[in-house]
Parts: C-alpha cells; structure tokens; sequence
C-alpha cells in the first residue's frame, strides 16, 4: 500500500490495483466509519496495494484516533464482497494478536450493498523482501503465526450462513482446479508457457495429482503471504494482514506461501530444505505446487476477463513468470521461455 503519514517510506508492492478513492465511496459508507470511530475524519490516504477495486483507506480523526477502512460494493466486483464477509469470519474467529490487524467494526448491506471493515491501523511500511535476511524473517514469524493459529483455532468451526459467514474453501479443492491449468498449457501463447513445461505436462501431472492428495485441510491458513500482505510494527515486526483467501489448509501451506517471496532464486531451495513441514511434504510435491500456481496463473492471464481489475493479468504474468522459473530450475531445466 502506497502513502501514509509524511515522512513515512513505503515499499511499492507487486500487486498494484487501481482502487475506488475515500470520496468516491458512497456517503452512507463513510458516515458509518465515522460514527464508528466517534469522530470526524480530517486527512483520508488511499492505499494502492492488492487487487481489490474497492476503497482502502488511512483515517486520521479530529481526535487524533486512526484507522484503516476497507470497502466494496457488488457492483464494483462481484467477487470481492464474499472475500471481505470471509475476512470478517476469520478475524472474529482467531481475535486480536498483535500478528495480524485487529478488526474494529463491520458494515455488511447485504447482497446488493457494501462490505464495509474498520481495521487497526499500522502504520509502518511494506516490509523490503529482497535480502536473504528479510525473507528468513518472513518465514520465522510465518512459523510462529502457524502456531498462533493453532492454538486459537484447533478445530475449524463451519460458518453460521444467516450471520453471513463465508466459509473458508478447500486448499484440497483449490489445488484441483488450479491443476487443470496443466490440461491448457498447449494451448497458451510461447511467452506464457515455456516449452519444457508443455513437453513434460503429462509427466508433471502425476506429481500434481499427488500434490492434492497431500492436502490436510485440518487448519487455518492465511494463503497470501506476500508483500502487499504484510505490514511491519515500529519495532520491525511483520504484521499478517488481507484474510479474505484464508482457508482450509495444511501444515506446510503458509510456510510454502511465504517461500514463494523468493521463489525465483536459489535461497528459495536452501529455505525449503530447511524447512520440517516442507521436507515432510517433499521436494517433489514443492516443486508440483510451483508448476500448478505457475500454469494455472498462466492460462488464466490469457483467458480471464476481470471486472474492474485492469492490472490483474500482467500480475498473473509476471507471477506466472517467476513461479514456472522456480519450477524450472528445480526440474534442472533453464526455464527459458520458447520461442
């Protein structure tokens, strides 16, 4: 998230989406946040980070009081209101800890209104990934949200639909679909799919196939470790934020998640191999979840049509790009893109 407070640095995140502004979130919205912060709003900084097209916004009141706000209405995506009503149920569920944003209030209008969350508010930048030394940080605290978690969610709970739970999904059935991406891969431009990956697609699936049968689905995993998810305190503590793709995962899914900061480079081998729950899932099935993320995103970004998410599919590319080039090398191949 770009902006905050002057003087503030902030790292540009990868995903950068283009965001509803503070003034142009409806007015009822806005009064709601108002009233739930018990103070009139005089400084609003809209945030760029992730892909959501709806608002997200720093607050400074009148009494000194901040906050950061988050809202979407159906008709700005479809899709994004179910994401925040899942958010809301996980952050109920696990409750405040200084690992994540505490959750304040909530708006929910209904099918066709707005989702509207009041957050905690951190203030520091997006953590800088890009020394061997912060990505260690990054899986450490990763490790030690995975025991949080634990202990606050031993057994997942199904949602309550009539208060407007949204379940968290499958990590089961989200690999399964993402691994027809591989069904694809003949079909996509040469600068999507490098060739060892449409010459050994039909080999790559058994792997794949065994990927799936790996996944517990037996805890809560917040599912989109990356930088424009992340947060760091005044003390340099990393801080967990966006839970709308958190769902029923495994052990090993967010210490994975988090690794694919580095994926393109040799520290990300290094880092898996040192990792229990990732040895105990093997380096085969690591590598498996690399090319399903990798051809998955690939056709998507030549298939998708996103409503009012115009920078998503270069960000599926160049995702895309790096998890295929992790795939690669791990398979021994160049990941040289064909021509």
């Amino acid at each position: 998230m770009a902006g905050g407070p002057p003087g503030l640095v902030v790292t540009a995140p990868r995903a950068v989406g283009v965001r509803t502004p503070w003034a142009q979130v409806p007015a009822r919205v806005r009064a709601w946040a108002e009233r739930e912060l018990g103070s009139p709003v005089v400084e609003a900084v809209d945030q760029v980070g992730g892909m959501s097209p709806g608002g997200a916004t720093r607050l400074r009141c009148a009494d000194g009081r901040r906050a950061f706000v988050k809202a979407v209405g159906a008709e700005l995506n479809p899709f994004t209101p179910t994401l925040f009503r899942r958010e809301v149920h996980t952050l109920t569920l696990i409750g405040d800890h200084p690992l994540w944003a505490a959750l304040r209030a909530v708006l929910d209008e209904g099918p066709d209104g707005w989702v509207a969350l009041l957050l905690e508010d951190i203030p520091g930048p997006h953590p800088d990934l890009g020394t061997d030394a912060s990505r260690d940080r990054l899986t450490a605290a990763t490790d030690e949200l995975g025991v949080v978690l634990r202990e606050r969610v031993p057994v997942l709970p199904a949602p309550d639909p009539s208060r407007g739970e949204a379940d968290q999904p499958s990590e089961r059935d989200v690999l399964q679909h993402w691994s027809t991406g591989l069904d694809h891969v003949g079909e996509l431009a040469p600068d999507l799919a490098p060739r060892w990956l449409v010459e050994r697609s039909a080999d790559l699936r058994a792997d794949c196939e065994r990927l799936v049968g790996a996944c517990r689905d037996d805890r809560l995993a917040h599912w989109d470790i990356r930088d424009d998810n992340l947060r760091t305190r005044a003390d340099g503590s990393l801080v967990f934020v966006d839970w709308g793709g958190s769902l029923r995962g495994s052990v090993w899914t967010d210490p994975l998640i988090a690794r694919l900061e580095g994926v393109e480079l040799d520290w990300f081998d290094r880092s898996v191999a040192a990792s229990p729950a990732l040895q105990e899932l093997g380096e085969d099935l690591v590598t498996a979840f690399l090319v399903v993320i990798g051809s998955f995103l690939a056709y998507r970004a030549q298939t998708a049509v996103d409503v009012n998410l115009p920078t998503l599919k270069d960000f599926r590319r160049t995702e895309s790009a790096r998890f295929l080039s992790g795939a690669g090398r791990r398979l021994g191949e160049t990941a040289r893109r064909s021509i």
